[in-house]
């Protein structure tokens, strides 16, 4: 979750009041999580394929979010390809695992060069090609790519339990960010980018994702707590920093959230920042000791 957002009070290295006093819905951003969580562990549980589907409407969501918040300040991404393309990134994983992702990430920057350079039509001049086309192949790579390892995830052996162990881990860093950062935070980590977060909530972050991380993945997966203890201080890293990146990134567009779908959370992109890098860093770490 973004170092912006307040709400559902699950943000790492908070360091201010509760976040319902930050301007946040805090019932409402717990109750809409609680039901997201509930809903994404029965699907995991009855009805793994359809993983594939909820991932790829959330990119579709999110990637629509983002090319709206930047063509709001003009700059023009190619929303059409870029959204179709993060679709077949994702959705060819399902056949061709890794080779497919990788086919559907290169084909959709193929097609938004294309498109960006001829949009205006042939007898404009493209404006700001360079830095639109640039952004583009960023948000193809910072929301379709990194969540197609998501979806990667749940075709291996034991895929289901793969994913709970990415989404606990996640919770944990987030919990225990949140509850050190508001009892003990006091110096600020990257207070240029994110006042929020503190040193203690990472550190909290750090134990509860660790501890976390070794439970599930011993008891999940049956495999090394040292792989668990692992993962989590992972977790925590590309967590932290996914979070820094859409802090930054929405510091540079002069936005509080990407969106308004989710009460108490803002929009889909607000609740991914933290999960898909370590969508991908958890489909790694297993991938490679399991």
């Amino acid at each position: 979750m973004s170092t912006e957002d307040t709400g559902p009070g699950l943000q790492a290295g908070a360091v201010t009041a509760p976040p319902s006093k930050a301007g946040r819905n805090l019932p409402a951003a717990i109750a809409v999580g609680g039901g997201l969580g509930a809903f994404l562990i029965a699907t995991l549980l009855f009805l793994p394929d359809a993983w594939f589907v909820i991932v790829a409407a959330a990119m579709a969501v999110a990637t629509w979010e983002v090319a709206k918040r930047l063509r709001e300040s003009d700059i023009l991404v190619p929303r059409i390809p870029l959204i179709l393309g993060g679709q077949a990134t994702i959705w060819l994983g399902w056949p061709y695992g890794t080779t497919g992702v990788l086919a559907g990430f290169a084909g959709t920057v193929l097609v938004c060069m294309v498109w960006r350079l001829l949009d205006q039509g042939l007898r404009a001049t493209p404006q700001n090609y360079l830095r639109d086309v640039s952004i583009t192949v960023f948000v193809a790579a910072w929301i379709p790519l990194l969540a197609s390892f998501a979806t990667l995830m749940v075709q291996q052996d034991n895929g289901p339990g793969r994913v709970f162990v990415l989404m606990i881990g996640i919770v944990c860093s987030d919990v225990g960010g949140y509850a050190a950062g508001v009892l003990f935070g006091k110096h600020p980590m990257v207070p240029a980018i994110s006042p929020k977060k503190s040193w203690e909530g990472l550190a909290g972050s750090l134990v509860f994702a660790v501890i976390g991380s070794i439970l599930t993945v011993t008891l999940i997966l049956d495999a090394s707590p040292l792989t668990g203890a692992l993962l989590g201080v992972v977790l925590v890293l590309v967590g932290t920093l996914g979070d820094l990146i859409e802090s930054q990134v929405k510091r540079d567009l002069g936005i509080k959230d990407m969106g308004t779908l989710l009460p108490g959370h803002g929009g889909i992109m607000d609740r991914l920042d933290s999960l898909l890098p370590a969508a991908f860093v958890t489909w790694l770490v297993l991938t490679a000791l399991l």
